[in-house]
């Protein structure tokens, strides 16, 4: 049996992930996990920091890699709409293909920081969707490196 494809993404806060994601779910006929909605779901109105962000994330990892592995193997497309915007995460994001051999994509989000800015403004969070936490957030995301062995694609999401 074929193997499912794992996409992942890296894009700046506000840059679109979840609009794409939602978008290559449909598109591949796949499951999108959607890291927002979990630590919604889980742990309402508990994440108020990066500290908080990264320890309730961490809680979530092993049971969604566990799950996107069975999905993967089974001949599902999972569209796993977590941040890969630092290193390590991007390297918990392939070590899901990886280990069940699958193919993996990375989409990265080519978006302005004036057009991330703006889209936060209207989201509805108003302790984590702020221009300072943008700014908190920047300051970890790094872009993908040759190095790092990832198959990538570049998508410019400007005003979409």
């Amino acid at each position: 049996m074929q193997k499912g494809m794992l996409i992942f993404f890296c894009g700046k806060m506000g840059s679109g992930k979840t609009t794409v994601a939602h978008d290559m779910a449909r598109r591949m006929n796949g499951v999108r996990f959607g890291e927002d909605e979990w630590l919604g779901q889980l742990f309402p109105n508990k994440i108020a920091s990066v500290a908080d962000y990264k320890y309730y994330s961490d809680l979530i990892k092993p049971l969604v890699k566990e799950t996107a592995q069975k999905l993967l193997n089974a001949g599902v497309n999972v569209v796993l709409d977590f941040p890969g915007n630092t290193v390590g995460q991007r390297q918990w994001l392939k070590s899901i293909s990886d280990e069940v051999f699958a193919c993996h994509r990375l989409i990265l989000l080519d978006t302005p920081t004036d057009e991330c800015l703006a889209r936060i403004k209207k989201r509805a969070n108003p302790i984590t969707d702020t221009e300072e936490m943008f700014g908190i957030m920047l300051k970890f995301f790094t872009v993908p490196t040759e190095d790092e062995r990832l198959v990538i694609e570049i998508v410019n999401e400007a005003k979409g």
